[in-house]
Order: C-alpha cells, then structure tokens, then sequence
C-alpha cells in the first residue's frame, strides 16, 4: 500500500477514534455533584465583615405578603432596615470573594408577569430578581409545540435558576423586600409599542435612602436593560457595591442512550466569563470545589451560565473593575456572580447603575450588539478556528438561499470550487498514470471541515430544529429514513470501485472495502445535516473523478451504478 492511500486510510480511522472517543463520553456515568462549600474572602473594605443580612443568598426567603408589593411605595415599616452603614468605602475599592450562606429554601415573594413579542418573564418582588424566563419562538420540540416552550430560568426546586441583584455593604440586598410601581398585575407589550418598563422601588425612612430598579425591555430583543437608581435624602453618605449573580442547579444528567442523537448529552453545562487579560474562560460545576474560588478583577467583561444553545449573562458597566467568583453552595446549586465598584451617593444627591442581562438563546448578531465578545459563549471546542468562518458563510448563504440545508450543500460547492484547481491536477495525474502506478490523493481538507460542520450544527441555535427539504425536517437530528446514509454508503461504494488499487495487500484491500459499511452505519446515528454535506462532497467527487478518468485516463468503464452493485 503506497503512502497516499496509508494517509487516506489513516484520515479514515483518525475519524472513527474520535467518534469512538466521543461514545465513552455519552456512556461514561455522570460525576456525581461536589458538596456544598463555602469560599472564604477578605471582607468588604471599609467595615470588618458584611452582615449576614446584606449579603446575597442563593434562594429568596420566605413571600411576603401580596398587598405590601402592590402599592405604589412600601410602608417603612415593612420596609427591612438598610445594612448597616459601612465607614466610608473608597470609590473604586473592590470587594473580596464573599461566601455565599447555605440554604435550600427556594421560597420566592410576589412576582409579576411581564409578556414581550419573544420572552415571558416573572420579576420577583423580592429583589426584583428575573425568576423565570419562557422563550416563546423557542419550542422544545419542533415537530410538537403544544409541548411547551424553553424555560430558561426558573423558581422550581429541580430547575431552580434566577438572576438577582442587589447592593451589599448598605442599601437594599438581592433578597430586600420591593414594591412594583402602578401594582403587580400582568404587564404585556401592547402592538405598536416599542419597548416596555417594569419599575419596582425600595425606600427605606430611617436612612432616607429609596432605591428604584427599572427593567427596560424592548421588542424582538432578550436583553434586559436593569438601571438601579439611587436618591439619597437623608443625612449621611451612602456608599454600597452593586452585585450581580447567577444561581442554578445542574440540569439533570440525559439518557446514556442518547449517543449522538442527543448533543445535551456532551454540549457544556456551567459557568462562563470573560476577561481582556484571559479572554473566555469557563468551568462545569463539578469542578466549582475542585479547580478553587474563582476571585478574578475583569473590566469591559461578561459572567455567564451557559448550556446548549441557551445563555443567561449578567454585563456590567463599560469601563468599571468587577470581581468575578463563583460558589458551590447548598441544595445543589451554583453561583456565578460579579461585584462592582462601591457607588457613593452624598445627603441630597442622586446616582444610578445601567447593567443588561442577556436571557435567551445564543444569537451571535445580537448578543454582539449587547459586547462585542459575548459570542463567544456559542462554544464550538477545539474547532472554534474552523466553525466560526463556517458558521458565517453558512449564514450568508442562508440569506441568498433562505434553508440552511441547500446553504449546506452551498459551502460544499464553495469549497470544490475554491480547491478544484488542486484536485483537477490530482485526478488528471492519477488519470493518466493508470496503467503504470494508479493512485489517488487523499482529500484531507473535506475532514477538519467535517468536524467543524459537526459542532455548527450542534451548537448554533441558528440551525436548531431546522428542515431542510420533504422528510428531512430536523437537520440537527438523524435521517428518520435512513435515505441519506444510505445514499452516502452506495456513493463511498462508487468511489471505491472507481480507484484503482493494483499491488494493495490483500488484507488491507479487504479493510477499504468495508469502509462504505462502517460508514453507513455510522452516518446513521449523525445529524441529518451531517450527512448532507458528505454526501454532496462525496458525488461531486465521484463526478469529478470519473469526469477526469474519462477525459484523460483513455477509454474506461463508466461510473458504477448501484443496480451493478447489487
């Protein structure tokens, strides 16, 4: 066997180890989740510790009562006191890793519903926390809406995830009791309207301090713009840090059957965040306790919960120091969070904090227009180099093509187009060489390509559920027909039969012929979209080869057809 076709056969089995690989990882058992920790940090600067009443809690205690959260201002004396009042914190001094307390409560307070053209979201009263969150274009299941639509975020105990803020060292904490402005009925983006408001206001009388949240959400958009307005009427400064965090549980392990029929079963559950000096960094939660408290200063970054296709992200002000870390705490959840500068606001002045929480699927386009690196949540691995530019001329030819399965066909035609000048001299070489030493090139390029494809269609929810044409109405799902698969095997058959293969040992001439077989069997199990683009590739190639054997090969036998290989 010359060294060509060891190479084709070793590109051959290099795929096949890695499918293998990726087999261990859908049978593997899931690791059992780390128990609960707490992080010790240096306290707050300016105070010795933050009291336990300021500092955030991984659940919301107990509801209150509706009525306090449905008038316009909520009585002092319904009012929890501010925290206690720290000594003057320098503007700019950042805040320690602070331990998160242990709890399993997930109790949450009155909550309202806020509808949009794309989000159903609950805001809770207890502080103004995003406690659930419905993405209404985004169904479970394609083919059976009525199942319901994705459930981001939470209050469940089994899929417990919300998004909180708040201010610790003094103000109102991200458990302080609000009350929403003009009542807590439902709340819905009527035709016409742009953008909708959601304002809930904090006071407290002793201190003189009110703190108004305002939620801005505008249409066909999953960010939320949060903007903390701080009026100070009493008689000393205030001063208190902003926190942001992310709390959830891990989803349940899937089905070990799964195999690659199911990418949740391998696509990253966990933590994310980003940095200038790092850039995208990220941790599943069983390696919260492991890998050691994450106390990291980031300015102009993100922190993030990722999982397929979905993300939910908290994005500070541009240009301020935050203090990223992330807890393992009790009842099996875990936090990511993100601790700004201290604000400062004197006796008769006024403040505010803009941030955007991002809750939805993971939309390069405009999760770019919220900071310019969130995209970088869509994980495509190892492979990012190649599924990136993939992943944008797949886009580009969506838009001329309108189905993502002919833009899959198109970026195959591309690239023949782009390599044909190599391949032509190849296949005349091989062609005209026939009868002295036959041989073929093996055409690495269409591989590394493959598996980039593999992680676009897994990973970008552009391609979710997508149809193609007539049965084909899942591309990131297998064949249900199996016609694919099978078209492709008769195709490798082709090829195979087309290459000549004089002097090959026996013994490996009988492992070439079962390629075709593996491989059929194999596309089986793979995404439908999968499929598509080898086998495009595959018949262009086979066209492409038997058009330069006959051209210059002499007189040959036409092409096999598939009645001939029965």
């Amino acid at each position: 066997m010359n060294q060509n076709r060891a190479l084709l056969l070793f590109a051959w089995v290099a795929v096949a180890i890695l499918l293998a690989f990726e087999w261990t990882r859908f049978t593997a058992t899931p690791p059992a989740p780390p128990a609960p920790v707490e992080v010790p940090a240096p306290a707050l600067p300016g105070a010795d510790a933050v009291p336990s009443d300021a500092m955030p809690s991984a659940a919301l205690p107990a509801a209150a009562s509706a009525a306090a959260a449905s008038t316009a201002a909520v009585p002092a004396d319904a009012v929890p006191a501010a925290a206690v009042q720290a000594e003057a914190v320098p503007v700019g001094a950042l805040p320690g890793a602070a331990a998160l307390p242990p709890t399993a409560s997930t109790d949450i307070g009155p909550t309202r519903e806020v509808l949009t053209d794309v989000l159903r979201l609950r805001i809770d009263a207890r502080g103004g926390a995003v406690v659930f969150a419905e993405l209404l274009d985004y169904p479970v299941d394609q083919e059976n809406p009525e199942g319901g639509n994705v459930v981001l975020l939470s209050p469940e105990a089994a899929s417990f995830d919300v998004a909180q803020s708040g201010f610790i060292g003094a103000g109102p904490g991200p458990d302080a009791l609000y009350a929403f402005e003009g009542g807590a009925g439902p709340l819905a983006l009527a035709e016409g309207q742009d953008r909708l408001e959601v304002p809930l206001v904090w006071r407290d009388a002793a201190t003189g301090l009110t703190v108004r949240k305002v939620y801005t959400i505008e249409r066909g958009s999953y960010a939320l713009r949060v903007r903390h307005e701080v009026r100070n009427e009493g008689a000393a400064a205030f001063s208190g840090h902003l926190l942001r965090q992310l709390v959830r549980v891990p989803p349940p392990p899937p089905p070990k059957t799964a195999m690659f029929t199911n990418p949740e079963s391998f696509s990253f559950v966990g933590a994310a965040w980003y940095s200038a000096d790092d850039h995208f960094e990220k941790r599943k939660f069983d390696a919260f306790a492991e890998d050691g408290p994450l106390n990291k200063t980031v300015t102009d970054g993100w922190i993030a919960m990722l999982q397929h296709h979905f993300v939910s992200a908290w994005v500070p002000p541009k240009g301020q120091p935050q203090v990223f870390s992330l807890h393992a705490v009790e009842g099996n959840r875990f936090a990511a969070r993100s601790v700004g500068q201290a604000v400062t606001v004197a006796p008769g002045a006024r403040d505010s904090v803009d941030l955007t929480l991002w809750v939805g699927p993971k939309l390069q386009g405009p999760m770019q227009q919220v900071h310019a690196t969130l995209p970088l949540s869509l994980d495509y691995g190892i492979f990012s180099f190649l599924a990136q530019p993939m992943f944008w001329v797949l886009n580009w030819l969506h838009g001329l093509l309108g189905n993502w399965g002919w833009a899959i066909i198109g970026i195959v035609v591309l690239l023949k187009l782009i390599l044909y000048p190599v391949s032509a001299k190849q296949y005349q070489s091989m062609a005209r060489m026939r009868a002295v030493a036959p041989r073929i090139e093996p055409m690495l390029v269409p591989i590394p390509i493959f598996l980039a494809l593999y992680w676009v269609l897994l990973e970008s929810v552009e391609l979710r559920q997508a149809p193609w044409i007539l049965w084909i109405d899942n591309l990131t799902a297998p064949d249900p027909l199996f016609i694919l698969p099978a078209l492709n095997l008769a195709v490798m058959w082709a090829t195979q039969k087309l290459t000549p293969s004089p002097g090959m040992d026996p013994m490996q001439k009988k492992v070439l012929q079962w390629m075709p077989v593996v491989f059929g069997v194999m596309f089986a199990f793979f995404p439908s979209g999968l499929v598509l683009y080898w086998l495009t590739n595959g018949v262009l190639g086979l066209a492409q080869q038997w058009w330069m054997t006959k051209r210059y090969g002499g007189p040959t036998a036409p092409p096999p057809t598939l009645a001939k290989a029965k």
